[in-house]
């Protein structure tokens, strides 16, 4: 298996274990979220728990709907994010992470990358921004979005920032 691990903040934000696929020229790797059930689930035997001498009350249940890459990797949402607040955290951003990618592949990574800032800013009233659990606001963001009919929002990560561990 593969941990993805944001390069600025060592923060671990996804694995190849989900649906996954590199898009827009190789600048993001898009991952399928799936909303789960998390904590005690209460399971309908049919037995009349007064005739069983059992708790007449109701069940008290820690059931929670979560999106499965939210809580696995405990991303923190953030506000919500407008064209200039967007535009300001990517040009800090591509200044710090340019020191991570290797020499030779910066110029193809900034040809990648603006393709990449100008799909996110326009969809910016679509997404989510959310950090890893360091909530490092220097560090790589991933956004979320739901394409047209999903049930559960789709990922959006930016692959040159992701070091690939091998677990």
């Amino acid at each position: 298996m593969l941990v993805y691990e944001d390069k600025l903040s060592g923060d671990e934000l996804c694995s190849d274990s989900y649906p996954s696929e590199v898009t827009t020229d190789g600048c993001f790797l898009e991952v399928q979220g799936s909303w789960t059930v998390k904590g005690e689930v209460e399971i309908d035997t049919g037995a009349n728990p007064s005739a069983e001498g059992g708790d007449e009350g109701g069940f008290d249940s820690n059931e929670q709907k979560v999106v499965d890459i939210i809580d696995a990797f405990e991303l923190v949402e953030q506000g919500e994010y407008g064209k200039k607040d967007l535009m300001s955290y990517f040009k800090g951003w591509i200044q710090t992470i340019m020191a991570k990618i290797d020499e030779g592949e910066q110029a193809d990574f900034k040809k990648r990358v603006q393709t990449g800032v100008k799909k996110l800013v326009g969809m910016c009233k679509e997404l989510q921004v959310f950090t890893g659990p360091s909530m490092d606001p220097d560090a790589t963001m991933v956004f979320a979005y739901y394409k047209d009919g999903a049930a559960a929002p789709t990922f959006v990560y930016f692959k040159d920032a992701l070091n690939e561990i091998k677990c």
